[in-house]
């Protein structure tokens, strides 16, 4: 295998194989005849520090907190960084690279790659979150820290020698805000593999006693919304419907609140905090799923937003209830179901429609399993990505690398709105 087709991938966020876009990224390299590292946080769920799995080399570092405010969101990237950038010199004895990709947020994992650049090293910027609007939604706030995440998203947009972008929107805003050549930008969407997401047998007692199972899948963070779900379930028994559970299925630094928010409003016996879940168990729990909801608030960064939820939730095919979100409403278009207002009592109105019109549902169902077959192709999705690190090792360094234009996820599913 030639040196120049290696790679290693930084993530932050998540320990692999938990975050599933990069593992599927990863796989893609490898099937494709890559060599394949990976740097991640390590958890109590993903403890080794050192392991290989399906022929990729993961190395993972602590972390030592999961930041909710400024000065702690400062500590943990300070200490990742560090962590990044020890563990990039360790790879390079140990496996070698000839490509660094960083998996944003946070843009400053650019830091630990910049000097590797010098060394002929060539740089990927995975676009995952707009980090500025990401800060901006979470504290409602711009000022000093958002001009400084702008600073670091154009160093690393600067830096790459291509950029891979979770949509159409992010890639439009790496062109325009942050001066890429549309040639050298491409959108992979986060599409679950088929062999990932799948139907299964529902877990039994998640329906035990209830008619309708109402489910979230996804982070727990301070922005996604998950209040907004217990608010909605207070709303729907308002309405007098009862026969029904919700089932969170999740983890992250926002639990403890929405379990307090859940016991205030009374309604926790109404909601199952499932906790994180992985491999047949969390099939069995999605797969109990009679409506998927996505309570992420509208603002400036989820506008914008390619929810895995969409993916996932249409590819066993479940109705999915959502704000009307820019993006999330040009991938479900007129299979989705909105919410008629921006508020938990918007959300529940949705559901509620769905709660008493069981053809309706089953109508819908129908209609989000056509969608994911028709549109939404983990493959497809791989051959750009894979074709982006193809061109990025095939000019030499210095001249542009132009991205292979294969189809995208058309924009002919947007709704009129």
């Amino acid at each position: 295998m030639g040196a120049s087709r290696s790679c290693v991938i930084i993530v932050e966020n998540l320990p692999v194989p938990l975050d599933r876009r990069v593992w599927q990224e990863a796989q893609a390299l490898i099937l494709a005849g890559w060599r394949v590292s990976v740097i991640c946080p390590r958890t109590a769920a993903y403890p080794a520090p050192y392991e290989v799995l399906e022929s990729i080399a993961v190395y993972r570092h602590p972390l030592p907190l999961e930041a909710r405010r400024k000065c702690a969101f400062l500590a943990e990237y300070a200490v990742a960084l560090w962590q990044e950038f020890r563990l990039l010199w360790k790879v390079r004895r140990e496996q070698g690279f000839a490509v660094i990709q960083a998996c944003n947020p946070p843009d400053v994992i650019c830091l630990a790659a910049a000097p590797f650049k010098l060394l002929g090293v060539r740089f990927v910027f995975d676009q995952h979150d707009l980090s500025p609007e990401l800060y901006a939604a979470k504290f409602g706030r711009r000022g000093l820290a958002y001009r400084v995440l702008r600073l670091f998203e154009r160093m690393t947009y600067r830096l790459a020698d291509t950029v891979i972008t979770a949509n159409q929107s992010f890639r439009d805003i790496a062109i325009s805000r942050g001066g890429k050549k549309p040639e050298n930008v491409q959108a992979v969407y986060s599409v679950p593999s088929r062999t990932r997401i799948f139907r299964g047998a529902p877990d039994p007692r998640l329906r035990e006693g209830v008619r309708i199972v109402i489910g979230y899948l996804g982070v727990i963070g301070d922005q996604d919304g998950v209040d907004h779900l217990v608010r909605a379930v207070r709303a729907i028994v308002d309405n007098g419907i009862s026969d029904f559970r919700a089932v969170i299925v999740g983890d992250g630094p926002a639990l403890c609140s929405v379990r307090a928010l859940a016991r205030a409003l009374g309604v926790d016996n109404f909601i199952v905090f499932a906790g994180y879940r992985s491999g047949e168990d969390l099939i069995a729990h999605i797969s109990a799923f009679d409506i998927g909801v996505i309570p992420d608030p509208v603002n400036e960064v989820n506008d914008l937003m390619s929810m895995n939820k969409v993916f996932e939730y249409c590819a066993l095919g479940i109705p999915t209830v959502t704000y009307r979100l820019k993006e999330t409403a040009r991938l479900l278009g007129d299979v989705g179901v909105y919410a008629p207002t921006d508020t938990p009592e918007g959300l529940a109105a949705a559901c509620l429609g769905l709660l008493r019109d069981d053809q309706r549902r089953e109508a819908c169902a129908q209609r989000a399993l056509r969608l994911s077959a028709e549109k939404f192709n983990w493959e497809r999705e791989a051959a750009k990505y894979v074709a982006a690190f193809e061109s990025v090792v095939a000019h030499p360094l210095g001249a542009p690398t132009p991205v292979s234009s294969v189809e995208t996820i058309k924009e002919s599913t947007a709704p009129s709105h």
